[in-house]
């Protein structure tokens, strides 16, 4: 069977979405197809697929539901959550410039500061935890934060040396974050002092992503822990943008505030 769906493409930072309206889709996407609308070579390409549907939670204005470039749902994406809020401001399912949405990890704050400047509140992180080691890894350095989903935070002193199609997979895979692994994530100063830049290697995309929303709130949070920086925090993304995140500490609670973007607008066809 086919169908024709219209979608936006969008980006948070260089983090790529196709965007679906839910209240279009008379039935669920497979797996399969969904891995296929984000195959860069034969779909549409992207990070990830966002569907915007009706809100299930009383005092929310919309849900999220958020899938991997393999087709699996996670629990949150950052980058994604702007970029939601972004077409749900568009397509008049908020009230005003603040609204409250659903996600598969509960229910979030989001305002519109203006034109493609969006900022979005995270789960309250959980599992930090501080300088450990980790067998085979060629840094001495290790920390590790769930700001939604699993991230692992090396701090280095050149962002471009790290071989990060080595240790990318092999990191994201180690027995030490058995059995659902995690993102993978490397810090470094930024010239001049002007906040943090990263790279990170993405579980469920497999690959480097331009931008991490949690990748780069967990290095904040990891980071203002460490005290080497203090809230607001400034991260430079793979794409050239800027994230800034807000750590409430004492709240255990972040703000997520960067661009989301729309990069064009079309239609796809798609046999399951």
């Amino acid at each position: 069977m086919s169908r024709t769906l219209a979608f936006t493409k969008m980006h948070g930072a260089g983090n790529d979405f196709v965007m679906l309206d839910g209240r279009a889709l008379d039935a669920p996407l497979s797996r399969a197809a969904i891995a296929a609308v984000c195959d860069r070579r034969t779909g549409v390409g992207a990070d990830g697929l966002i569907i915007v549907a009706r809100p299930a939670s009383p005092g929310a204005s919309f849900r999220m539901v958020y899938f991997n470039s393999d087709g699996g749902e996670a629990e949150m994406c950052g980058n994604g959550a702007r970029c939601t809020v972004a077409f749900a401001h568009a397509h008049g399912l908020m009230p005003g410039a603040e609204a409250r949405f659903d996600t598969f990890s509960g229910v979030l704050p989001a305002r519109v500061h203006g034109a493609a400047d969006i900022e979005v509140g995270l789960p309250a992180w959980r599992d930090l935890e501080l300088d450990f080691a980790v067998d085979g890894s060629p840094w001495s350095e290790h920390h590790r934060c769930n700001t939604g989903v699993p991230h692992l935070v090396i701090p280095v002193a050149d962002i471009d040396a790290v071989d990060l199609r080595t240790w990318g997979p092999a990191l994201r895979r180690h027995a030490r974050f058995a059995p659902a692994g995690t993102n993978v994530n490397w810090i470094a100063p930024a010239p001049g002092g002007d906040g943090w830049l990263l790279r990170t290697y993405e579980r469920g995309v497999e690959d480097e992503t331009l931008a991490c929303g949690t990748g780069a709130s967990a290095a904040a949070v990891i980071l203002c822990s460490l005290g080497r920086a203090a809230s607001p925090v400034t991260i430079h993304t793979r794409g050239g943008d800027r994230l800034v995140i807000a750590v409430d500490r004492e709240a255990g609670l972040l703000r997520l505030r960067g661009p989301a973007v729309v990069s064009f607008k079309g239609e796809v066809t798609i046999d399951e």
